[in-house]
């Protein structure tokens, strides 16, 4: 891709969000950066093919009021900063916490915001189940390739206001993750909203953008400890059922309530 080809990708992008082009520029820096990032922290460095896979479908959030409209964002997991840095760069009313427990990701993300002068963004070097002081704090949590659909919805709960959402990225759709997600919701305080099919670029296939709304607040058990969503999730797919139920006859002679 020439650098011609790449200024009118990102113009394009541009006009779809209504960016201006302050924005634009901070757009082309944050993808000469992660190129020229020896340690940045993704496989796809490439402007051409960053451009598309990280910033377009970063951006693809803004199709969502959740999104669009939320002044206090919080990107779980952020890794090399996507879907956080573009929102921020989008969102300049907006406030953007990068949330990455790898020392090394986080160190590459406030290079990050320093050098694309992001005053509205900042990282939290921790766990969200750790993030204790940004519990009930956030408009929208972000959740991009992160984990099973029912540890995220536990990870974002307790970070949520009432009536806050969780944006989760989700490419194919899965009936088993979801069924997963569905019975964790009601012991979270959350309910799904919407299921929203997206082409963030002309070759994006099967991509979905999944969001919850904060009902309820969320029981003061939760976050659990760190790692415990992940090892020993909330709710299991039916499918999974007859295996666990087994498992607890030997153990204890009883059905778990799952």
């Amino acid at each position: 891709m020439s650098a011609e080809t790449l200024h009118a990708g990102i113009a394009e992008l541009v006009e779809r969000y209504d960016l201006d082009a302050h924005q634009g520029e901070q757009i082309g820096e944050l993808l000469a950066l992660l190129e020229a990032e020896a340690r940045a922290p993704s496989s796809v460095r490439s402007p051409e093919l960053a451009l598309d896979v990280h910033v377009a479908d970063s951006l693809v959030a803004l199709e969502l009021a959740a999104a669009r409209g939320a002044r206090a964002l919080a990107d779980l997991g952020s890794g090399a900063g996507f879907p956080g840095l573009p929102l921020a760069i989008a969102l300049s009313d907006g406030a953007v916490t990068l949330v990455e427990s790898q020392a090394r990701k986080c160190r590459y993300l406030e290079r990050a915001i320093a050098e694309l002068g992001l005053a509205n963004a900042r990282v939290v070097c921790a766990r969200a189940e750790e993030w204790s002081a940004g519990a009930g704090a956030s408009d929208a949590v972000l959740a991009r390739a992160l984990a099973p659909q029912a540890v995220v919805l536990e990870y974002a709960a307790p970070l949520l206001r009432l009536g806050g959402a969780l944006v989760d990225w989700r490419g194919k759709r899965s009936a088993a993750d979801e069924q997963s997600a569905q019975e964790a919701c009601p012991l979270l305080g959350m309910a799904l909203q919407e299921i929203r099919r997206v082409q963030p670029f002309a070759s994006a296939r099967e991509r979905h953008l999944h969001v919850f709304i904060k009902v309820a607040e969320t029981p003061p058990r939760f976050p659990r400890r760190a790692g415990v969503a992940r090892r020993r999730p909330m709710a299991v797919t039916p499918a999974d059922r007859p295996r666990k139920q087994r498992q607890s006859r030997r153990s204890s002679g009883a059905i778990d309530a799952v």
